[in-house]
């Protein structure tokens, strides 16, 4: 019988309430963000088994287990743990400092260019590191601990210089490619000072090589990453006010300098140590947060940062030691390259979008 004959209305419809949409979208979000941080988790582990199984030698899976499991195998059981195995965590940890250093910096600074190796800090840790070796001819761990403070000292010295009225993004790169310049100047002048040995030596870990990684290396770095990341996620929480400008960010109860220090600290940190580990391994801070944001829908995430950093240096990695059969380049030739494409196509699509200068 009709709603017009019984005298029944049919029920109103509910209206949607903003608060309830809202959730929904946060929801929808954040599934489509831990399925992205998956299929990134997943390429990584991939990744990591290529370059520790294939290669110029290759080992079975069934193989490699029985390695881990204390069997040995002569000549696998060696090139695995020894070389193989500490090259790829090492590859994996210096990416994810790497990524996440460049994205706290071009997120916290929004601007794309504001990463360790354009501002002038990977200049800072090669300049220390190229002194060392050529004036007190010093090598391996002594290198690395130069790199850490030379890293350290002109990050504080770009900041002290920057800070007059507040650091803005703008001053602070300005700075930091200033100090690059000079810096980049001191390291050719050392080189063309010294021998061709000495040289040669300065020139290897100025490319970023994992060639020397051994689980002394991987240890210290792992250390290190333990008390740095949790540092990072905490303070993380602040740089979606500060991304919003320093007003802004005040507004929503930031403390905008102690929180653009502490920020600043652990992100020179993460590359400083990654640098001591592995030397400057080039463009991978500047292209990880980018990438991460354009896989997340122009949203910043560390978490993202960090995997795509592990992906671009085990992917570059297996790359430089096969590209060329007999030789293994190291991996920041392969780095660099993609950096100036990267570059000119950022700059081509800001400007396509009114972005640009």
């Amino acid at each position: 019988m009709s709603a017009s004959l019984t005298g029944a209305r049919p029920a109103p419809r509910l209206p949607v309430r903003p608060a309830t949409a809202l959730a929904a979208v946060r929801v929808r979000r954040r599934r489509s963000t831990g399925t992205r941080l998956a299929a990134a988790g997943a390429v990584v582990v991939v990744l990591f088994a290529v370059n520790v199984l294939l290669g110029s030698y290759t080992v079975t899976v069934p193989d490699f287990f029985r390695i881990l499991a204390g069997a040995d195998i002569p000549g696998a059981s060696f090139i695995v743990l020894e070389n193989k195995l500490p090259r790829a965590v090492i590859g994996v940890l210096i990416g994810v400092a790497f990524g996440i250093a460049g994205s706290v910096f071009q997120t916290m600074l929004r601007n794309p260019l504001a990463s360790p190796d354009i501002i002038g800090i990977s200049y800072g840790a090669s300049a220390s590191a190229v002194t060392a070796i050529v004036l007190f001819g010093a090598a391996g761990a002594a290198v690395s601990l130069s790199a850490l403070a030379g890293a350290l000292a002109v990050a504080a010295a770009i900041y002290l210089v920057s800070r007059r009225g507040g650091v803005a993004g703008y001053r602070l790169i300005l700075v930091g490619i200033g100090f690059a310049a000079v810096l980049h100047a001191l390291v050719s002048f050392l080189i063309t000072r010294t021998d061709l040995r000495t040289a040669s030596e300065a020139v290897l870990w100025l490319g970023g090589s994992l060639n020397s990684s051994s689980w002394d290396r991987a240890t210290v770095l792992a250390l290190a990453l333990v008390v740095l990341l949790p540092a990072a996620a905490v303070l993380s929480r602040s740089l979606q006010g500060l991304e919003l400008g320093d007003d802004a960010a005040a507004g929503l109860g930031v403390r905008v300098e102690a929180s653009r220090l502490g920020l600043l600290s652990t992100a020179v940190a993460l590359a400083a140590v990654a640098t001591a580990a592995a030397g400057p391994v080039a463009s991978v801070a500047f292209l990880s947060g980018p990438i991460a944001r354009r896989l997340l829908g122009n949203r910043p995430s560390l978490a993202m940062a960090a995997l795509v950093g592990a992906v671009i240096v085990l992917a570059a990695d297996f790359a430089a030691a096969n590209l060329v059969p007999g030789i293994s380049l190291p991996v920041g030739v392969v780095t660099g390259a993609l950096g100036a494409p990267f570059l000119l196509w950022l700059l081509a699509t800001a400007n396509r979008s009114g972005q640009g200068g």
